[in-house]
């Protein structure tokens, strides 16, 4: 059994695409999403229903909760701002109605999946160092956690001391716990401008990082045309 595990999509119709193209070739029998489908990205719609189309398993972002209600949005950039407002626009009293009833935390098979931290998932918190991985870490009670938010594939591992480092393949073993962020399918920050997720083998124990080359001129024309932030056109070509 192979997980294509995906994150951090935000709308990104042209990455997502050849994501699931790459999972397909690698021999995925299943998805799990991180969340932040939408956002910052022009194809929200596309890009749910090709997730639903699926029958991924998916948590809750941010964006997904922030595009599915009308919470305040203060707390975000004005770009931000700027897109959410327009994602908002962009979709059904349904497809909003199935954002806002994903879960924030959701355990599938032997691993658990989660938007930002098992750590009051609903603050949205950031997990970049190890203090923030040790708050993870206390409420994660499967061997192996699965998240996003930050847009950078990192990996924490938990046995003696907290290890933390970028990856390719990681070999899960007995007796450690393992926090892992995919990376972003539809925008990377890790100066890479390549689409990001991972497989997880459940019978060979692995976790393998992929990186994807995808058309980045047609998802910025889209931005532009859309009337989205230039920013969020810029960066993908940037990866940051």
């Amino acid at each position: 059994m192979k997980y294509a595990i995906l994150g951090d999509i935000h709308a990104n119709l042209e990455a997502l695409r050849e994501v699931l193209k790459d999972a397909n070739e690698q021999g995925a029998t299943h998805y799990a999403c991180t969340g932040d489908i939408v956002g910052y990205n022009a194809d929200p719609k596309v890009c749910l229903q090709i997730i639903r189309s699926l029958r991924c398993a998916t948590v809750q972002g941010n964006h997904d909760y922030y595009a599915a209600c009308n919470a305040s949005l203060e707390l975000f950039t004005p770009g931000a701002r700027k897109s959410i407002h327009w994602t908002r626009k962009q979709l059904s009293p349904f497809e909003r109605k199935y954002l806002r009833q994903l879960p924030l935390i959701l355990d599938i098979e032997t691993f658990t999946i989660v938007h930002s931290s098992l750590n009051n998932p609903s603050r949205w918190n950031y997990i970049f160092k190890s203090k923030a991985a040790d708050a993870n870490f206390r409420n994660q009670f499967n061997p192996v956690c699965f998240f996003g938010h930050t847009h950078v594939p990192l990996a924490f591992i938990q046995g003696k001391n907290i290890d933390k480092g970028f990856y390719e393949t990681l070999h899960i073993k007995p007796g450690f716990q393992y926090l892992i962020n995919v990376g972003s399918v539809g925008q990377p920050r890790d100066r890479n401008t390549t689409a990001a997720y991972v497989i997880y083998d459940l019978e060979e124990q692995t976790v393998s990082m992929r990186r994807v080359e995808y058309d980045i001129s047609s998802a910025q024309k889209k931005i532009r045309s859309a009337g989205l932030p230039f920013r969020n056109a810029l960066r993908l070509a940037s990866g940051r």
